[in-house]
């Protein structure tokens, strides 16, 4: 569950650039889902009993890629980089961006399975 204050604006981000669909949302609640292929996540507003200023995660959220490399070309020029792309000594390639609300999307590929 990712909080976020902009609900209508985390879902554009998590849809039109990152390619997930949205599977429901309440805006009663302020709650939605989406998914990608293999992974479901869940946006909400907090609620009253929710301490929530910003986004607050002392980690990231790990996506593992077949395609690492084209997924960096698609998304280098529309989003804010985190680091960009490279092959670090446990062989992984990888990336990281910021989604809207500051939260670090890392994204890799294994390339000892190539």
């Amino acid at each position: 569950m990712l909080y976020t204050r902009e609900l209508d604006t985390t879902i554009l981000f998590y849809v039109e650039t990152l390619g997930f669909t949205l599977a429901e949302r309440n805006d009663d609640w302020g709650w939605a889902s989406l998914y990608k292929d293999e992974v479901a996540m869940m946006l909400a507003v907090p609620n009253e009993h929710t301490v929530f200023e910003k986004a607050m995660f002392t980690g990231s959220f790990y996506f593992n890629t077949d395609d690492v490399e084209a997924l960096w070309n698609q998304l280098k020029d529309k989003v804010k980089i985190c680091y960009p792309i490279e092959t670090f000594e446990w062989e992984m390639r990888e990336f990281a961006i910021y989604d809207n609300n500051g939260y670090i999307l890392q994204f890799g590929q294994n390339m000892e399975s190539r």
